[in-house]
């Protein structure tokens, strides 16, 4: 899974993340739907995009964008994107903002001064590796930093925020979740570690086994034994009450052999 995929669905899943990063801790999530929209014209679709529901079109409309690498096109295509949006759904909302988050500052190529009425009414840039850790220690920021940390900082970084979710989360689903996606950043940034050392580096303990990308490989794993399971003569139902799956997802692969 790529860097961007991760952080997108991260928002999704947790928008308070998002309007804590941007400064409106206070904004209400419920009133706004995240989507990645296809727009028509050239192709083009929206990385990332907070749209209002109905009743609330004097709130805002926010444009995501992750951008970790160079690329001398990024806001004309960005703007480009935005204002085909415009014309193809054509929202009632009035104010609108684009909101880049770098993982480094160096990694952007400053827009040309054609676009400078939008850069400062309508352009927000935030750069992960510049936030500071003493004025925005919360586990929403943090989550979001750790897009922009070294190899040599995240696992620190990682445990800290951790052990932070465990003694300040009291909703087991949202602490699930955040650990969710701390151990999901992890395992990307460290390919060659083995699920069982992240877990040892990171001191999960329980907690991993609840997680959903734990669940996911747990399920994978055992999806993968059952045509062995299958050929030593165990029967469908057998195999399904062993592994703790549908009788279904059992059958579908019997099927396949």
């Amino acid at each position: 899974m790529k860097t961007d995929a991760i952080f997108y669905e991260l928002i999704r899943e947790l928008p308070q993340v998002f309007f804590e990063l941007i400064g409106k801790p206070e904004k209400n999530t419920e009133i706004y739907e995240f989507t990645t929209p296809k727009i028509k014209q050239k192709y083009f679709r929206l990385n990332g995009f907070f749209s209002t529901i109905a009743g609330f079109e004097n709130e805002p409309l926010y444009f995501v964008e992750l951008q970790t690498y160079k690329d001398e096109e990024f806001y004309e295509r960005l703007f480009s994107e935005i204002f085909f949006h415009f014309s193809q759904y054509k929202p009632a909302n009035s104010e609108w903002y684009a909101i880049v988050i770098y993982d480094r500052r160096i990694n952007e190529i400053l827009p040309h001064p054609r676009y400078q009425f939008l850069i400062e009414h309508h352009l927000r840039r935030i750069y992960l590796n510049e936030l500071s850790s003493e004025t925005n220690n919360s586990i929403a920021i943090g989550i979001t930093k750790l897009f922009g940390e070294t190899l040599r900082t995240t696992p620190a970084i990682a445990k800290k925020l951790i052990s932070q979710a465990r003694q300040e989360l009291t909703d087991e689903n949202l602490r699930l979740k955040v650990l969710d996606f701390i151990q999901i950043v992890v395992v990307y940034r460290f390919p060659d570690m083995t699920l069982e050392e992240i877990e040892t580096m990171l001191n999960l303990g329980e907690d991993i086994e609840k997680t959903a990308f734990y669940q996911s490989i747990l399920k994978k794993t055992k999806l993968e034994v059952i045509p062995m399971l299958l050929k030593a003569g165990l029967t469908i139902q057998e195999i399904a009450k062993h592994l703790k799956i549908d009788v279904e997802e059992v059958r579908e692969i019997a099927e396949e052999q």
